[in-house]
């Protein structure tokens, strides 16, 4: 009787459904077991490391460091999370997601590590990633944060340099009611007497007050650095340094001057170890890509796909959906966690949806559409929300189910935009980039 081995995806996915098991809880605040396995591990990076916290534009910070990075000569190790597809997808080296096969031998390394101890989903998945890109010959580590900073278990490492990026309101039951609370948190990723900078232009308080406290070098956006710019390209001043004549990023969006100016104050304060040049900012920003943040699909439909997923990212989405010209109607895929605030959400971006299809999503945490489409519904019936007359709603069991019917529904000059959570975006992208072409269009010549 023949056998099948199983495939380095198939193992992975093994070791990532026995992470789920270990813990009671999906989300367990603390560095006590992450920072025992990291001495158990040996965990420790030669490399500068970055590492990036923030509500929103973390990644988008992330891939233009990475990507400026790769273009000066440097090799990269990066950590960003979550993923839209494949796990491998958060650890990449050299500017791509290395081999699910490559990632094995670091997670026995962890189980056979922990002993007894309990880590979570998260926790395991950090130590393993953070033990595979230990193993390469890297000039430079970036490390996105997860969940807020003080706690989360990225934070057992060491930064050279820390980024905080725009903060707002979320993830409350952890991190507290109110930005103050939330930069507070964030700010424990700085170290003292390293260089921080924070590139929200109203950063809360918290974040000044805790780097004084602890006598971290903060660098703030409007204080320290600066940019200015026009239609055809922009500009960044530094406390040292001066780019002139870039050209606006590839990644699209309202916010990712905010983003680019804060990566290039950091490549101001890790200049002595690692020099750039104003070719490599120019390249690294030209060629930068980031799967599912306001990234446009061409095509008739054309598609929008964007994993705003809270209050201020969602009002981000709709300015950019502003800008992009006239559509007929636009069609919304949406799914999200239980606990997001929908009611903003809604508020930001309904009178701008003309059609909705709500979608379950495969895990615990995520609300299911039937109890969105009834929010929806009674958020419209006390006027909360103002969305276009004749808007319509339906409910369907997964993205790519969703997102059919909203093609089989949108006329060629329509849009549809895919928001939400990172699994409604990598929902409809597990068979690849979707290429829609509504029937009318598809029968023309």
């Amino acid at each position: 009787m023949s056998t099948t081995t199983p495939s380095a995806q198939q193992r992975l996915d093994d070791w990532l459904a026995h992470c789920e098991r270990l813990h009671p809880k999906e989300i367990s605040m603390g560095l006590e077991r992450v920072n025992r396995l990291r001495d158990a591990l040996g965990l420790r990076f030669e490399a500068p490391v970055v590492m990036v916290a923030g509500t929103n534009g973390k990644g988008s910070t992330c891939a233009m460091l990475e990507s400026i990075a790769l273009q000066a000569g440097y090799r990269v190790g990066l950590y960003i999370k979550p993923h839209l597809v494949h796990f491998q997808e958060r650890c990449r080296v050299a500017g791509a997601p290395v081999d699910a096969d490559s990632l094995l031998a670091s997670f026995e390394a962890v189980e056979a590590a922990r002993g007894d101890v309990a880590l979570t989903y998260f926790e395991f998945t950090t130590l393993a990633i953070l033990h595979r890109l230990a193993a390469e010959p890297l000039d430079l580590v970036i490390l996105e944060v997860g969940l807020g900073g003080r706690l989360d278990a990225v934070n057992c490492i060491d930064a050279d340099c820390s980024v905080i990026t725009s903060i707002d309101i979320d993830h409350v039951e952890y991190l507290g009611p109110d930005r103050e609370s939330i930069g507070r948190e964030k700010a424990h990723i700085m170290r003292p007497g390293r260089p921080a900078v924070c590139s929200d232009p109203m950063a809360p308080d918290s974040v000044a007050a805790h780097a004084a406290a602890i006598g971290a070098d903060l660098r703030q956006l409007g204080r320290d650095f600066s940019y200015s710019g026009d239609r055809q390209q922009w500009q960044w001043v530094g406390q040292s340094k001066r780019f002139s004549g870039l050209a606006y990023p590839s990644l699209r969006g309202v916010n990712q001057l905010l983003n680019a100016a804060g990566v290039l104050a950091v490549f101001e304060a890790l200049h002595q170890r690692l020099p750039i040049s104003a070719q490599a900012v120019r390249t690294g920003l030209a060629l930068v890509e980031l799967p599912g943040r306001f990234q446009v699909v061409p095509g008739q439909p054309a598609l929008v796909l964007d994993v705003a997923h809270n209050p201020h990212a969602v009002a981000a989405l709709a300015q950019n959906m502003d800008q992009m010209g006239f559509f007929p109607h636009t069609h919304a895929v949406f799914g999200a966690m239980a606990d997001k605030d929908l009611v903003q959400i809604l508020e930001r971006i309904a009178p701008l949806i003309d059609a909705w299809h709500f979608t379950d999503l495969e895990l615990p945490r995520a609300a299911k559409a039937l109890d969105l489409a009834a929010e929806f519904e009674r958020l419209r019936a006390d006027g909360r929300i103002k969305p276009p007359s004749g808007v319509s709603v339906a409910c369907h069991s997964n993205p790519l189910e969703a997102l059919s019917a909203a093609a089989s529904a949108a006329d060629p000059a329509d849009r549809i935009v895919v928001f939400g959570s990172f699994y409604t975006v990598g929902g409809v992208l597990k068979n690849g980039v979707p290429r829609l072409a509504t029937a009318s269009a598809a029968s023309q010549p």
